[in-house]
């Protein structure tokens, strides 16, 4: 999938958030979105995955066989991973995993005890989500973007809360998705974007 862009603009008020990208996203690459902490790249991400409607100029989604994808339809193509994403405090960890896959398919078939198992996290397994530590609730919202069947996935600051091993993991899932996956990286932290990765800093076009 390829996302392209045309004078891609976002304010709010009267402060130009970002203006004029222009440039085309295709699959097969990571592109790290750089830039210091409140300088606009989350708004960027929200953007560009739909959640979000632009200000100024264009974004289009194109599939594989260069057909348009409709906006509304953009979210059946992505998965996203956010510090402030929400998990469901009341379920398990397997309860989570279960509603959020009955909703949207696994990449690669995994079954909820294989990403557990993925996740090292067999040991929560029945435990609730409102008892995990910073760092076990983002482990889970890495995994659900991770092993949600997906052609784009979005992660907007991904090491935070993860300690040395949690951020490990991390990294060798990143390395495991598809060839052909499509991957934004929204962080100020090198370490958490390849360096082979396409760097855009945000305040190129402010």
């Amino acid at each position: 999938m390829k996302i392209t862009t045309q004078n891609l603009s976002k304010r709010f008020n009267r402060e130009w958030i970002f203006r004029n990208l222009n440039h085309t996203f295709s699959s097969g690459n990571t592109y790290a979105i750089t830039g210091p902490n409140g300088s606009g790249k989350s708004t960027l991400l929200q953007v560009l995955w739909g959640q979000m409607p632009q200000s100024a100029g264009n974004v289009e989604y194109l599939s594989e066989t260069n057909e348009v994808v409709e906006i509304e339809n953009v979210f059946k193509n992505v998965s996203i991973s956010t510090p402030y994403m929400d998990l469901i405090e009341e379920f398990t960890l397997t309860e989570q995993l279960q509603f959020h896959f009955k909703l949207r398919k696994s990449r690669a078939s995994l079954s909820i005890e294989e990403m557990i198992r993925r996740m090292y996290l067999e040991n929560a397994r029945d435990k609730y989500i409102s008892n995990f530590s910073s760092g076990m609730r983002q482990r889970v919202k890495l995994a659900l973007a991770f092993f949600t069947q997906a052609e784009i996935i979005f992660l907007d600051e991904p090491g935070t809360n993860l300690d040395k091993q949690a951020f490990d993991w991390y990294i060798n899932e990143l390395h495991s998705l598809p060839a052909q996956s499509l991957v934004f990286i929204a962080s100020n932290q090198p370490d958490e974007y390849p360096e082979s990765a396409h760097k855009i800093n945000i305040l190129d076009y402010k």
